[in-house]
């Protein structure tokens, strides 16, 4: 038996939580430096990051002749991609809106793309920044009415922005739910808010635990999903003290796992009509093993710090107040308790969430899950890419949806008019 084999045992007989099976794993890893490494590891996943690395080089910012302002950076398959994304610069207090490719210099390995707006920041004096699909880093971006609000958390207020929908005079009996990625702002899953709002739903953008917007866990770590989804019922519950009788969650990445484990485990599931979920994490050790993997993590390293995350003993080296229980956030093998109809917009290329968890899921449930798949390496950057197809996926999605509600609600009534007859 080879040590990954052995590995793989130990990990299905003790289930990833035993004390023993750490150790045993450990002497079939290479002992100290193998823990070292998975702690490092373990602790890169549950860590609120404060700040990314700024790691994208900025060749040159000038004006053309027409005084519009262009970027050089170095040509990838994410900065050559077409649509609009966002540049974070001067450690996150500069942001730019990016846009169109004007121009490549396949020699000098670059590519030119105008900016559409520079939010905040000297553009013109940064040397790197971080490529990100935001595109609005604020809510007035927009150009739609909006306003704050405190939603109270078990942990504290955590604010959100509310959207109203497009008929003020209507009564806001139809929500929408936004809810960001992992390591992001709330501002992440302001894409979503427009078809939303067109579409007659009041629209919630909501901040969460341990994201810098909202409070801060007892242990201020990441549980991917397994409590944050608390913090969202305060907000279904939010909107139900308002009107609502119909509450659609959005799920970016990460909020794709919550707005899961929401859908499932909330007492306010029933007013959940449906779950659109861009690229969202649906097994978290696939996800995790292959970010590892991409990284240059060897496997074995990757599987160990998976272990210590389930362990309660080794609570001390996660600093998790609780351990992680994969299983339980893990849709494709627990397609069978999604009951909610799902549509799910996802990147074949995705580098860091695997489409392949998504084609599954949807292969399991057809009944439930529509995939759209988009042509894009860029993680949760469906939106970016093909604005006009991602929305009108949603629009059409949601459309029916109303539709069979609305066929539903016939049939119950013509039920009724029969059993009264």
């Amino acid at each position: 038996m080879n040590v990954w084999e052995a590995m793989t045992k130990v990990a299905k007989n003790t289930v990833g939580r035993n004390v023993i099976g750490i150790a045993t794993a450990l002497a079939a890893a290479g002992g100290v430096a193998a823990f070292a490494g998975a702690a490092y590891f373990a602790r890169e996943v549950v860590v609120p990051k404060t700040m990314r690395k700024e790691d994208l080089l900025i060749r040159r910012v000038f004006y053309d002749d027409d005084g519009a302002l262009h970027i050089d950076l170095p040509a990838s398959p994410q900065t050559t991609a077409p649509g609009r994304y966002s540049l974070w610069f001067a450690a996150g207090s500069g942001h730019a809106c990016v846009g169109r490719v004007t121009g490549t210099d396949a020699e000098a390995g670059t590519v030119t793309r105008i900016v559409e707006r520079v939010d905040t920041g000297d553009l013109t004096t940064v040397k790197a920044g971080i490529w990100s699909g935001y595109v609005f880093s604020k809510p007035d971006q927009l150009n739609l009415p909006y306003s704050e609000v405190q939603i109270a958390t078990s942990h504290g207020v955590a604010p959100a922005w509310i959207f109203p929908h497009t008929n003020p005079s209507d009564a806001s009996t139809k929500w929408a739910i936004h809810i960001h990625g992992m390591g992001g702002s709330r501002a992440g899953a302001l894409r979503g808010v427009p078809v939303a709002r067109r579409l007659g739903y009041t629209t919630l953008v909501v901040s969460l635990r341990n994201d810098r917007e909202g409070p801060a866990s007892t242990d201020a770590r990441y549980m991917l999903g397994q409590t944050e989804w608390l913090d969202v019922e305060e907000a279904v519950k939010f909107a139900i003290s308002e009107g609502a009788q119909e509450i659609l969650l959005f799920g970016w990445s990460l909020g794709g796992s919550i707005a899961l484990r929401l859908a499932d485990l909330s007492e306010y599931s029933g007013y959940i009509s449906g779950l659109v979920l861009d690229a969202p994490v649906l097994d978290w050790t696939r996800t995790l093993t292959t970010n590892a993997r991409a990284s240059g993590l060897p496997g074995l390293i990757a599987s160990l710090g998976l272990l210590l995350m389930q362990s309660r003993a080794f609570g001390w080296v996660t600093g998790l107040e609780e351990p992680l229980d994969f299983r339980s956030l893990d849709w494709v093998a627990q397609a069978v308790r999604l009951h909610k109809p799902i549509l799910i917009l996802h990147g074949r290329g995705d580098l860091s969430t695997p489409f392949e968890a998504s084609e599954l899921a949807a292969k399991l449930r057809p009944d439930l899950i529509q995939l759209v798949p988009f042509e894009v390496e860029g993680h949760s950057q469906e939106w970016n890419v093909d604005p006009e197809k991602w929305e009108s996926a949603v629009a059409s999605w949601i459309l029916g949806l109303s539709a069979e509600a609305k066929e539903l609600d016939e049939v119950e009534e013509l039920t009724e008019t029969v059993a009264k007859s």
